[in-house]
């Protein structure tokens, strides 16, 4: 199959550098906080091998020892995660960054190994459910993986002063996944048949995204006619707005609106994480 956004070739060297990188710190790095609110650096170096964890565990072996209770809706899902994710990171606490590192060097080549073994056709285990997606293929599962690692990672060089990884072919696949979620977020605000929002990303690792308003709602859509209302974010904006990491009052400051400020200003509430 021709894969929309194809990852799978940049889980390596996404690792590569993760590794590099954290074998780079200083002791007093692993303690600095970061754009995931109460985590620490360290505390994302356990939550991305957590990732890797879950991946050998449910996808290679089939082991699913924990059941979610009373999971209603889209809220109850994301603490529920998010309570896996805290008890996990807790936990790892008490181990030192040596063997932390040593870990996920290990698993990173089993987890990369069981997504090349993937019909990337089929259904995915778990659908991409900020996408509004009930069900969704293992091409897409995997592109949300790879954004997890991305902007977990670039959480870390953010705290610790490091540039990196804003590179087109590291970066857009990032933005091209979160943009999956653009329709959702839109859902709740109403317009005229065939009204149109566009979004743009400026530069080379940037792009441009559309949606269009019809009888059953918002849908993906090249526009073929002007927007409504056209947005512009920054490169190093988008990512942290979608990720959680720029509040929506301070992401109104920063981005550029023409046309309706109403719908203009709804890109600010998208969030492409569980979380």
């Amino acid at each position: 199959m021709i894969v929309p956004i194809p990852t799978l070739h940049l889980f390596e060297s996404l690792d590569d550098q993760l590794i590099a990188l954290l074998k780079s710190l200083q002791p007093e790095d692993w303690n600095k906080p970061t754009l995931a609110k109460l985590w620490t650096v360290k505390d994302i170096a356990a939550h991305l091998l957590d990732g890797n964890m879950r991946t050998l565990s449910m996808l290679r072996d089939g082991y699913f020892v924990l059941k979610p209770e009373a999971i209603n809706s889209y809220q109850d899902l994301v603490n529920y995660l998010n309570q896996l994710n805290a008890d996990w990171v807790n936990s790892f606490k008490r181990v030192s960054p040596a063997v932390l590192i040593d870990m996920l060097e290990r698993s990173g080549k089993e987890y990369r190994s069981v997504l090349q073994s993937l019909d990337l056709s089929a259904p995915a285990l778990f659908a991409v459910a900020w996408a509004g997606e009930a069900e969704s293929q293992n091409w897409f599962h995997i592109a949300r993986e790879y954004t997890e690692k991305w902007h977990h990672q670039k959480q870390i060089r953010e705290a610790v002063g490091v540039g990196g990884l804003m590179e087109r072919e590291f970066y857009f696949p990032v933005i091209d996944t979160f943009m999956r979620a653009l329709p959702v977020v839109y859902q709740p605000l109403k317009a005229n048949e065939g009204d149109s929002v566009r979004v743009n990303i400026p530069g080379e690792n940037g792009g441009s995204w559309g949606i269009r308003y019809s009888s059953t709602g918002w849908i993906r859509s090249e526009a073929h006619s002007p927007p409504v209302a056209e947005v512009e974010l920054e490169a190093d904006d988008a990512w942290k707005i979608f990720t959680k990491g720029l509040p929506a009052e301070k992401a109104l400051q920063r981005i550029r609106i023409s046309g309706s400020r109403e719908l203009g200003q709804q890109i600010v509430k998208m969030i492409a994480i569980m979380g």
